[in-house]
């Protein structure tokens, strides 16, 4: 469909996106029998967890002219915008829900509007999952419909707003990888025949095994490491919460991507200490991160059911609009900020803030088109520090939200947007890295 329609080039439409927009109809439609949007749930979290630890398994760019410097330092930039914006986005909705109810005389709630952090810049998982506990718990009603139609006007805004960005960027020239460049391969989304291009090496001789057999091996042997790590853990920590904070929940199974991209990180220094690095082709795995992605954005589409609360549209509307305004500047402007990725790193910000990592992922990948930037990493990075950021925030505070102080709740959510950006000038200290032009950008919503 992209390769043949215009329309769907013009506007650089995912083919992954298309795809999870095909099966939301025909699910929605029950034209496919026997299964419902939560069978999706299992496919979207094993594509996930597996786009990071490829990701994480993959050496470092030899083009150093790709690197934006320290992983860590480009993920902590990550890592502040995402935490200043999951504190923004809660002024933000529950301002405008009291405001709302204030001149139309509604009794929406003001935690409706609060939700859409955990649906824009968490996601669907975690939307459904605090507002399920704020409704059964305390009596929010309809929490958990509205936690995910947040989420799905998270992916929509996501790539209205950033696919559009991410032209404007590749168009300026502004993204390092110049393989991202908008050419008719680019738009019908296929090489020509006689353009097509194979930049893999095989590591191992096919009458021994197959080369991408013996990748997809690598990364089933560092699964089966977490797997069992995790049971393990999960034995020891059991009924043991340190100052109120349960350790089973960072050793449950919804934590495996994280844990298990500390034992890809792992496993890759020990492959390079060993001087086994050429048992591994880079090229491979990015494919094998690019083809999760892929099936990843399939599977979070179709798991998203869409409850529509025709009553509260219009609230719901006015919230969203605004926060995808406020996240879009503020990922803009911080990116700008932060060297020689900026474009790289403002545009993959504002997927994570609006949809998910994939989101952000598949973004990164309009501007950099086999992740030969440092940004993938730093992603990776990212996923780790925001847990560990945001710990007490995401742990603590938001299931138990609904009974707290109005002041109290605001005030831990002002401190978490501002914090982050009073912490931004440490990370420019160093000397600054050359000029992309990425200053002179006059992107704009919308755009």
């Amino acid at each position: 469909m992209r390769r043949h329609i215009p329309i769907l080039q013009k506007t650089l439409i995912p083919a992954s996106i298309l795809g999870g927009v095909i099966g939301f109809v025909l699910l929605s439609l029950d034209w496919i029998p026997g299964y419902t949007p939560s069978d999706f749930n299992s496919l979207t979290f094993h594509f996930f967890t597996l786009s990071f630890m490829s990701l994480c398994l993959t050496g470092s760019s030899k083009d150093k002219s790709l690197s934006g410097g320290s992983i860590a330092k480009g993920g902590m930039w990550l890592s502040l915008i995402w935490t200043s914006s999951l504190g923004l986005q809660v002024l933000i909705g529950y301002g405008m829900i009291v405001l709302y109810d204030q001149f139309t005389g509604s009794q929406v709630g003001p935690m409706l509007g609060a939700l859409i952090t955990h649906g824009f810049t968490q996601g669907p998982g975690q939307a459904l999952t605090y507002g399920t506990i704020w409704e059964q718990e305390y009596g929010i009603t309809n929490a958990a419909q509205v936690g995910l139609i947040y989420a799905s006007l998270g992916f929509l805004a996501a790539f209205v707003v950033g696919v559009p960005a991410a032209q404007r960027i590749i168009r300026n020239g502004l993204n390092l990888n110049k393989k991202s460049s908008i050419d008719q391969t680019f738009l019908q989304g296929f090489h020509q025949k006689e353009s097509g291009h194979t930049t893999s090496r095989e590591v191992s001789h096919s009458a021994n095994m197959d080369s991408f057999g013996w990748h997809l091996g690598l990364l089933g042997v560092a699964y089966g490491i977490t797997y069992v790590w995790l049971h393990v853990m999960q034995g020891v920590v059991a009924g043991k919460a340190p100052f109120g904070l349960s350790l089973s929940v960072l050793f449950s199974h919804n934590m495996f991507f994280v844990h298990g991209m500390i034992v890809c990180v792992l496993m890759r220094m020990l492959i390079d200490k060993a001087g086994w690095s050429h048992f591994v082709d880079d090229e491979t795995m990015k494919r094998i991160t690019g083809a999760s992605v892929d099936f990843m954005v399939v599977g979070t589409i179709m798991s998203i059911a869409f409850a529509v609360l025709y009553s509260l549209l219009v609230p719901i509307l006015l919230v969203s609009v605004a926060v995808t305004i406020a996240t879009f500047i503020l990922c803009w402007y911080c990116g700008k900020l932060s060297g020689k990725l900026g474009p790289e790193r403002a545009i993959t910000s504002f997927g994570c803030c609006t949809g998910s990592t994939g989101t952000g992922l598949l973004l990164l990948r309009l501007v950099d088109a086999d992740f030969s930037t440092s940004v993938g990493k730093e992603l990776a990075f990212f996923n780790l520090a925001i847990v560990l950021i945001n710990l007490p925030v995401l742990y603590i505070v938001t299931p138990i939200a609904p009974s707290l102080s109005a002041s109290t709740y605001l005030l831990v959510f002002a401190a978490t947007t501002f914090i982050p950006l009073a912490l931004m000038p440490l990370l420019m200290l160093k000397k600054k890295q050359p000029s992309t032009g990425f200053a002179k950008s006059n992107v704009v919503v919308g755009e």
